[in-house]
């Protein structure tokens, strides 16, 4: 799986929907530069040094942003009040503005991530 498999999934999603999973696919790659890009689970990923570390996916009705652990958005709760949520999965209509707005739920997935937090230390 690579970056070509996404941008297969990508290619099977309808506008506007596609520029918006294209955007936040640019937007975890900012936080996340040297993440490979996979398909986990049916869904666009990125992992770092053998782990997931964020995903998204699109549905009929609305967008997902995935940070593939449990643990990540409980513990942003309070920074997330608005959202749709579950214990793994950011439900919304306007995915980007949540990503671009929340940054912290990437990075916050390396610090749980034991072989991901020398990534933290060499990134700005």
């Amino acid at each position: 799986m690579s970056a070509e498999d996404v941008d297969k999934y990508l290619q099977g999603i309808d506008e506007p929907k596609r520029t918006t999973l294209e955007a936040l696919r640019r937007t975890i790659l900012e936080v996340v530069p040297d993440a490979e890009q996979v398909i986990s689970y049916k869904v666009p990923a990125f992992r770092v040094e053998g782990r997931i570390v964020a995903g998204f996916a699109a549905f009929k009705d609305h967008l997902s942003y995935l940070p593939f652990s449990g643990s990540v958005l409980p513990a942003l709760a309070s920074e997330f009040e608005g959202y749709t949520m579950t214990k793994s999965v950011v439900v919304t209509a306007d995915l980007l503005a949540f990503v671009r707005a929340n940054p912290a739920a990437i990075r916050s997935r390396l610090t749980t991530c034991p072989t991901c937090r020398f990534y933290l230390l060499a990134t700005p």
